[in-house]
């Protein structure tokens, strides 16, 4: 069976307190800090890699990137300062050199940068000597070293001038000063007289200026190490550019007040310059000429919806600014651990006229998490923290799902296996919260005050809280306090359910760890160590026995309260563990940040694999119910997820196979608000399309417009631009053949001006050889001369050195003579002094012999005085012995409270949170006792009157027993039959319990049922008069049946209309039944639909019909009306001529009857006419 390995996969979390904690590796890739390591984050694909810091490192204090975007720096703290250079292009970022500072004790560099061409590193070490150290880094030589200031002022920033690889600048709290590297020393080039000015920051703008901000808001220019001017951050009145006024300094040593906002970061770029201004806001400066800066941006940290109004997100501080290699984004950090970007690009800057930063990936935890939880039907993990929010985070996704800031601290956290609620502990009230899809909402609260520790049972109808000493179980359905588990005397630290939920295991401060069965409340097994406080205990994967570890440094095995195995103790001490579900590895916290992986069943050695993870105490850690995630959290205030892999590189082959579902809570209101939302931004999203297309027009229009008249103006352009090109090709023509001319011209000047100087330069180079030739001459006869020079100096040298040996030995022989003298006289002064010394030792006999007698009196009375303190000293001896035993006795006793005062530490600190609630309920307390002292001297004056009374009873009770002996035994016997009643008693009210509760839930069927109705009944109300408006719109569609074009807009309309409608219904109502209900109506009015169609087609058939037999009839009509048009013509032809017979004839008598018969011929044709 291979080993199981934890693998790095994902964190969450910034570490604060480093200096330049953010820095882009590329346009998608940022570098920072996040507990014991440094990662590299891709905020396009979401992935990260992680470059592990030392071991032995206490964390870290700055890092930097060098100008080539390929090496990275980081610094680290402890005993021995170090700074450690990792080449980032390398997949897992190889460390390339650990430099440090040679024999100088260091423990911290606070500031380090790279030179600009990557070679050089510096260093500046913290106080009170703020020394630089220079580095050439990729030799590990140490090149040189200086002391920056000699006041104790604090400098907090050094630099390299990126234009000049050998100079620095350093600033701080009263110091500016330029240095320069030459002939392999520091030396100070310039000094700024900045006595009473704190300088925060600096940033280089050319090879000779630098701008630095101060603690009061100043930006300050400097000129070669001169202060020279300050740009002024108000923007002139009156100019359209916003030109920033930039003012001679008079008086350096202004003070500004306290009110006006520090300048903490400040970063040059290609087109000027970015620095913070007070909390959240980063102002953006641009150069506008070789001395002038104007702002031209301001940026701002938008307010956070989830944040209260105590800790409001816009007032971070901002620690770091930096811009990604191609000054399209800008990213900073803040110091409550937050990373926030903006866009630079030309297009975002001209989109909007105020721009706000946002979050690079994510909103993290800005202080030290204390709770951690999962669920089984969702990759959703739930954090508390000291910062006062809750925090749901997806491991699989990698992304905050949901979080909210409170008023008060949450100490405690457990999400339902279901992912759909959560508890909180907060000081007050443990709260019991739906996870909504943007919101954290309360729906029910339990009177658990400051819970440390609750947990869900595995099955979720069940949670177990911690009240003090005392855990409390709960039933998740009715609310109810169904156990109350006590027996802990001190604080419980952590609670864990079994896997079917009927066991519960639990550890203390106390040294106890107890497992509780949850059906009858009882104890099971218990194991107690007075010595150890224990921090973290959990079920092995078959349950069958418990792991615990605590202040001893070890990890147990416990199984029928005995202690099976135990893992030898470290240096660290285990804070937190975690077992597999697969019963392969166990995982365990400790106190320096590091995770351990050691096998299971458990090993007799110190076995076990060590990764470095946090930069502070692992607090929780917990492994996902498939085994393939593990989860740590730590007081630095990160998040790790790391992968649990065999040592081949794969996953844990789990025997669980679980599903994660999607569903989310919504309340109906938000919901409802959604949906109205919804439709008035499609109404929007109408409107704007509109006035967008509208706009377009006019801007082809226009663009039109302009097109034509620059192609006319580049027409007219072009065609003077072709002449004067002509003109010139002329001219240049011209000139060609002017220069050919001037040029031949001067080439046979230049021909004769080198003969002539070559014939003066030979007679010249004639005269110079002769020159030479006397001059050698000359040469040789001054060596002849000082060749005999010298031969005589020798000569003169040897005479001397005899005469003076001749000299110096007669000097000799005269200083022998002298000695022996000498020696003779102090033969005589020694004779003389042994004389004196013989005469000397006789005085001194005779002074000893008096002293002898003197000092034999002397010791006789001594010998006296001895044997007296001899007894004494025989009875100290005595005491003495005596003392020494209780000496022991009480090294023993110390030895002991060494080893109790051990366990009390841990005791203390986990006390001391206890302390601070206990010390607001005293407050409340000490209220509440002065009204009891009160009570209680009223109540003694009470007891004294009720004493005397009692000694008149105790007389009074002697005679009532001698009478009511007789009635005890009756009253015996009517006992016994009220306790049968009283059983009888307790069955009826059992009885009626039961009929109570069924009573409840029938009432509460009934009223679900009626509401169940009521909802019916309202949805067949509103498709009843969704059917009216159908059937009202079908009939005025009626009306429309001859214009088949506008029938079918109308029912294309009525579809819309009735059938969107209906799908809103339907994805609303969730309920079975209405969906059948909705869908039943939908066929029907389909059906409807049908039929009408139908109809539609045999009308149009039935008018076909009726319009064929109308055209035929109109035809034979036509035909009869053309016919009778004929008869007519003739009938009028035929009056004309009798109308002329009627004038040739001039007797009526006559006339009469002719028109008789031409009536009785024609009587149709008169009737027609």
């Amino acid at each position: 069976m291979s080993f199981v390995v934890a693998q790095s996969h994902f964190i969450f979390g910034v570490r604060t307190g480093v200096r330049n904690n953010l820095c882009f590796f590329d346009e998608q890739t940022v570098v920072f800090p996040s507990g014991n390591s440094c990662v590299c984050f891709d905020t396009v694909q979401r992935w990260q890699r992680f470059i592990s810091g030392s071991e032995r490192s206490q964390g870290m204090r700055a890092m930097t990137i060098s100008s080539n975007r390929r090496y990275l720096a980081v610094s680290d703290y402890g005993e021995r300062a170090t700074v450690t250079v990792f080449d980032l292009q390398h997949e897992q970022g190889r460390k390339r050199k650990v430099l440090s500072a040679g024999d100088m004790s260091v423990q911290e560099f606070i500031c380090i940068a790279f030179s600009p061409d990557s070679k050089y590193l510096i260093g500046l070490t913290e106080g009170p000597e703020w020394m630089l150290i220079l580095w050439l880094w990729e030799k590990h030589k140490l090149l040189a070293t200086l002391k920056t200031t000699n006041t104790n002022n604090p400098v907090t920033q050094v630099s390299f001038n990126p234009y000049n690889n050998t100079q620095l600048c350093v600033s701080g709290t009263g110091v500016f000063k330029l240095f320069r590297y030459s002939e392999g020393a520091l030396k100070q080039s310039s000094v700024a007289k900045v006595e009473s000015i704190n300088f925060l920051c600096h940033t280089w703008m050319s090879e000779h200026r630098v701008i630095a901000g101060t603690d009061t808001g100043r930006l300050l220019v400097f000129e070669s190490g001169d202060l020279r001017r300050e740009i002024s951050m108000t923007s002139v009145q009156g100019q359209s550019a916003r030109q920033v006024e930039v003012k001679k300094i008079k008086d350096a040593n202004v003070d500004e007040g306290p009110s006006v906002p520090s300048i903490t970061a400040i970063l040059s770029y290609s087109k000027g310059f970015a620095c913070s201004r007070g909390p959240g806001t980063v102002f953006l400066f641009e150069q506008t000429d070789e001395s002038g800066y104007r702002k031209t941006r301001e940026i701002k940290i938008p307010l956070d919806a989830y944040c209260s109004g105590v800790t409001l997100a816009e007032y971070q501080q901002i620690d770091t600014i930096c811009f990604s290699p191609a000054e399209e984004t800008l990213a900073i950090s803040t110091n409550r651990g937050q990373l926030y970007s903006v866009s630079l690009s030309s297009v975002d800057m001209n989109k909007e006229d105020k721009l706000h930063f946002e979050l690079l990936s994510q909103s993290f935890h800005s202080s030290s998490i204390t709770g951690l939880s999962i669920c089984i039907r969702k990759p959703l993990v739930a954090t508390c923290s000291v910062d006062r929010s809750v925090r749901i985070w997806n491991y699989e996704t990698k992304v905050l799902e949901l979080y909210k800031e409170f008023q008060e601290e949450a100490y405690s956290v457990a999400l339902h296996p279901t992912g759909l609620f959560i508890l909180v502990g907060f000081s007050d009230r443990l709260r019991l919260m739906n996870l909504l899809i943007d919101d954290i909402r309360t729906f029910k609260e339990f009177t658990v005050r400051s819970c440390r520790e609750c947990a869900f049972s595995n099955g979720g109808h069940m949670f177990a809280a911690v009240n003090g000493n005392i855990i409390q179980i709960y039933s998740v359905t009715s609310f109810d306090n169904i156990l109350n588990l006590k027996g802990h005397n001190g604080k419980v630290c952590q609670i864990e359910w079994s896997l079917d939920d009927s066991r519960v295991v639990s550890c203390g401060v106390d040294g106890a760890v107890y497992e509780w069965n949850t059906q009858s409340g009882k104890r099971e097994s218990e194991s107690v160590l007075k010595s150890c406080s224990y921090t973290g205990v959990a079920f092995s994967s078959d349950c069958k026995t418990i792991l615990a570890v605590g202040t001893d440094l070890t990890l147990k095995e416990i199984q029928d309260c005995q202690v099976l195995r135990e893992v030898p103790a470290d240096e660290t001490a285990h804070t937190a563990l975690a077992v597999s579900h697969s019963g392969r590895v166990v995982f365990t916290g400790t106190s320096s940040g590091t995770v351990r992986a050691i096998k299971y069943p458990l090993p007799i050695q110190k076995e076990w694999i060590t990764y470095q993870a946090h930069s502070g105490p692992v607090t929780k850690m917990v492994i996902t119910y498939d085994d393939q995630f593990l989860l740590t959290v730590s007081e630095d205030g990160c998040l790790l997820i790391w992968k649990i892999i065999d040592k081949e590189g794969r996953g844990l082959k789990s025997n669980k196979h679980i599903v994660h579902t999607e569903e989310i809570l919504i309340t109906k209101s938000d919901l409802e608000e959604k949906t109205q939302h919804m439709l008035e931004m499609k109404m929007r999203l109408e409107e704007l399309q509109m006035e967008n297309e509208y706009q377009l027009r006019l801007k082809d229009m226009n663009y039109n417009e302009k097109l034509r008249e620059l192609s006319d103006n580049f027409v007219q352009q072009i065609g003077t631009l072709k002449t004067s090109q002509q003109a010139m090709k002329t001219e240049m023509e011209k000139q060609e053949c002017e220069n050919q001319q001037n040029s031949a011209e001067l080439i046979m000047k230049h021909s004769k001006e080198l003969k002539d100087l070559e014939l003066s330069y030979s007679q010249k180079l004639i005269v110079e050889h002769e020159k030479y030739q006397d001059l050698e001459q000359k040469h040789q006869r001054m060596l002849e001369d000082y060749e005999k020079q010298l031969k005589s100096a020798e000569d003169r040298k040897i005479q001397a050195v005899e005469e003076l040996t001749k000299m110096y030995e007669a000097k000799l022989q005269e200083k022998t003579q002298l000695l022996a003298q000498c020696q003779e006289d102090a033969e005589q002064k020694i004779s003389v002094f042994k004389a004196i010394i013989k005469q000397a030792e006789e005085d001194e006999e005779r002074k000893i012999l008096e002293i002898q007698t003197n000092y034999e009196k002397k010791m006789k009375t001594e010998k006296q005085t001895n044997a007296n303190l001899k007894g004494k000293n025989s009875i100290m001896a005595q005491k003495f012995i005596s003392l020494q035993k209780r000496i022991d006795d009480r090294s023993a006793d110390i030895n002991k409270l060494k080893q109790e005062r051990q366990r009390l530490l841990g005791l203390i600190r986990s006390l001391e949170s206890d302390i601070e609630d206990l010390k607001r309920q005293i407050s409340g307390h000490e209220k509440t006792s002065q009204d009891k002292d009160h009570i209680i001297l009223c109540l003694k004056r009470k007891n004294q009157e009720l004493e005397k009374l009692k000694f008149v009873l105790e007389f009074q009770l002697n005679e009532l027993k001698q009478k009511t002996e007789p009635l005890q035994h009756d009253i015996s016997v009517k006992k016994e039959r009220i306790s049968q009643l009283e059983e009888e008693l307790i069955q009826t009210d059992k009885s009626n319990a039961q009929l109570k509760l069924t009573v409840s839930e029938l009432k509460l069927k009934l009223k679900t049922r009626d509401k169940e109705m009521c909802k019916e009944s309202q949805k067949v109300k509103d498709l009843e008069t969704h059917l009216q408006r159908l059937k009202s719109d079908l009939h005025n569609c009626v009306s429309f049946i001859q214009e088949p074009k506008t029938l079918k807009d109308n029912i294309q309309m009525i579809y819309t209309r009735y059938v969107q409608q209906t799908e809103r219904v339907e994805r609303t109502n969730a309920d079975d039944t209405v969906q059948k209900a909705v869908r039943h109506q939908c066929d029907r009015q389909e059906r409807t639909v049908n039929g009408l169609k139908m109809r539609l087609v045999k009308s149009a058939e039935e008018h076909e019909k009726v319009y064929a037999k109308i055209m035929k009839e109109n035809m034979t009509l036509i035909a009869e009306i053309n016919e009778l048009r004929k008869e007519l013509h003739l009938a009028r032809t035929q009056a004309k001529d009798v109308k002329a017979q009627l004038a040739l004839l001039k007797k009526p008598k006559k006339s009469q009857p002719i028109l008789e018969e031409a009536a009785y011929q024609d009587p149709k044709q008169l009737g027609v006419s």
